[in-house]
């Protein structure tokens, strides 16, 4: 039996929500029905978008991803220094935490800590993982070409020590209730740590 055909609106619609459901209360406390309820569609029509929710979980970490680079994309713009360009991306990334009184995080972080049972959904992350950290990599790298970031460590290990240490941050700062975590781990990477 054939398929009906699938709508890329709906489709995307549900990847939003899921990943809104996921955020909040995780892959296992976010059900399909929660999620199709909140975008108006029927029960039965889950399968013809997604083969699993496992599937479905693939789809939002894609999403999720493809996101952070175009939020890293526009962050960097065309401004020639990739350090402004780093404190662009992650001063939009406090803000939002500051509209959203330090809920969210990271969705990647989040699933991570929940998912490690699943092998699908944990390659999905870290795939997910490494584009983000190579993309930080890559702005680090031109920096070190400039001379204004250290060069004594290649440039994919200072963005795992960023991405990783903003992550350890964001966990803080949800626990503290302040952005001051956030500032302090910029601050001491960008400002310190990082420079040659």
């Amino acid at each position: 039996m054939a398929r009906p055909r699938r709508s890329d609106d709906t489709r995307q619609l549900l990847v939003e929500e899921g990943a809104a459901g996921f955020l909040v209360n995780g892959y296992h406390g976010t059900g399909i029905k929660q999620v199709l309820d909140a975008v108006g569609v029927p029960k039965g029509s889950f399968y013809n978008y997604f083969d699993s929710k496992e599937a479905f979980g693939q789809a939002v970490i894609e999403c999720h991803s493809q996101c952070i680079q175009r939020n890293l994309a526009a962050a960097f713009g065309s401004d020639a220094d990739p350090i402004a360009g780093l404190r662009v991306f992650f001063e939009r990334l406090t803000a939002e935490f500051a509209e959203n009184d330090y809920t969210g995080g990271c969705l990647i972080v989040n699933l991570g800590a929940e998912l490690e049972g699943s092998t699908v959904l944990r390659e999905s992350l870290s795939a997910a993982f490494r584009a983000w950290r190579d993309r930080v990599a890559e702005a680090l790298r031109a920096a070190q070409e400039l001379g204004t970031i250290r060069a004594d460590i290649p440039a994919t290990e200072l963005a795992d020590l960023l991405i990783e240490a903003w992550e350890g941050a964001v966990v803080r700062m949800k626990i503290d209730r302040t952005l001051e975590p956030l500032h302090k781990c910029l601050a001491r990477l960008l400002d310190d740590y990082f420079r040659p």
